[in-house]
């Protein structure tokens, strides 16, 4: 089984958690997600991992199109209408661009901004237990191909190669917190 499936099935991008976990981060930043788009979005931005052979690499990084094509299909014939008052991300024009830019990198490689959901994905890192998140990304395998990327291999984050899975985690953390504040 590959790395994106475990990820959607018992990981840190687990089917049915990861969305409540990105619900509590947007709540945390922007308020309580009233907007039935926004829960449809959290449900559906990462289910591009399945089958995928990598997080971040080359294939992981495609993750972000097949949720950007079920909030565009499902969603944007709904442009017009405002749930509770609420618009779509300020920064994206379309439910598509919204999921679809989820990702800093995707979005940087496009010359885009970032979406809001990008922001309450970084910040989800911080919201649930750490003990959780070690759990379901030992679980899933994960765990290894994020501890090395963050060992000098990422354009913005550099941890200390020699550290166990908690001070890495700790130090993910407090990075997530400082870009979700530089970023929103």
């Amino acid at each position: 089984m590959k790395i994106g499936t475990k990820s959607l099935l018992f990981g840190v991008h687990q089917f049915a958690l990861h969305p409540l976990i990105i619900a509590a981060a947007w709540r945390r930043r922007y308020g309580f997600p009233w907007d039935p788009r926004l829960w449809l979005c959290f449900l559906a931005h990462d289910w591009g991992y399945w089958g995928k052979a990598d997080m971040n690499g080359p294939e992981g990084e495609t993750h972000v199109e097949l949720g950007a094509k079920i909030a565009h299909w499902l969603l944007d014939s709904w442009q017009g209408y405002q749930f509770f008052g609420l618009r779509v991300d300020r920064s994206q024009k379309t439910w598509h661009d919204f999921c679809l830019f989820h990702s800093r990198h995707y979005a940087k490689r496009r010359g885009e901004t970032p979406s809001r959901l990008c922001v309450a994905d970084k910040l989800a890192i911080t919201v649930g237990p750490g003990w959780l998140y070690l759990l379901l990304a030992n679980l899933s395998g994960e765990i290894h191909e994020y501890m090395t990327q963050t060992r000098g291999n990422s354009d913005e984050l550099t941890l200390a190669a020699c550290q166990s899975q908690r001070t890495w985690l700790v130090e993910l953390r407090a990075w997530a917190r400082q870009w979700v504040a530089n970023n929103s």
